[in-house]
């Protein structure tokens, strides 16, 4: 199957539990642009890049190198030979990745990988500009949302293993890159004119996927 399938949300909202599920309903592969984004935080961090100084992110976002796993069961990112699915997770890269996902260099050189990538299709992408800038051609676009309180208690569980985290600063931190990724001059978080909106904060996961599942299905049947 050579469909590209583009999800695309606000944190919090599902997109990687759900664009794993649909990809292994439909065996096709699994890209998580979100990663790379942070993986980028992460290595400029590392380096101790001031990431609120855009032309010092510009300057260097073209050293690190990025290599993308794509299977839905085991997704790997990996920054110049280092395994980093583990680290890019924390909020300290949580609370930057905004920052340097504005930055054009940045977006400009993601964007060209991703598509890379994504090549002749069979692949299932979530991100927050897939729709609109990555692949604006994909077939099936969805752009998955829910309550801004059922997000914050997703993210909260996610990082459940530090004691600082709770459900008001995690919607407090949320609400921030919200704004900053709704906001931002180079492909800001919105809605493509022709995804289906799904509101996931009543629906369970599966039944997220089911749904996901059935619109591809049905581009099959009628495209």
């Amino acid at each position: 199957m050579s469909l590209v399938i583009a999800i695309d949300g606000p944190s919090g909202s599902g997109k990687s539990s759900a664009a794993k599920g649909v990809a292994r309903a439909l065996g096709l592969r699994y890209l998580d642009t979100g990663a790379m984004y942070r993986a980028m935080t992460w290595w400029m961090l590392s380096q101790g890049v001031p990431v609120e100084d855009a032309e010092a992110v510009a300057a260097r976002a073209g050293e690190p190198v990025l290599e993308c796993g794509t299977d839905p069961d085991a997704p790997t990112i990996s920054v110049n030979g280092t395994d980093v699915s583990g680290p890019i997770r924390t909020r300290e890269v949580t609370n930057a990745v905004s920052a340097v996902s504005a930055v054009p260099a940045v977006r400009e050189r993601l964007v060209a990988l991703q598509r890379e990538i994504i090549g002749d299709g069979g692949i299932v992408v979530e991100g927050r500009d897939i729709g609109t800038v990555v692949a604006p051609d994909a077939p099936v676009k969805v752009f998955l949302t829910a309550s801004e309180e059922a997000r914050a208690q997703r993210r909260a569980r996610d990082l459940a293993a530090d004691p600082a985290v709770t459900v008001e600063l995690t919607q407090a931190e949320q609400a921030r890159r919200d704004r900053l990724d709704s906001t931002r001059k180079t492909s800001p978080l919105t809605k493509a004119d022709d995804a289906c909106e799904i509101d996931s904060t009543d629906l369970t996961l599966e039944e997220v996927i089911e749904t996901v599942v059935r619109l591809a299905k049905e581009h099959a049947a009628t495209g």
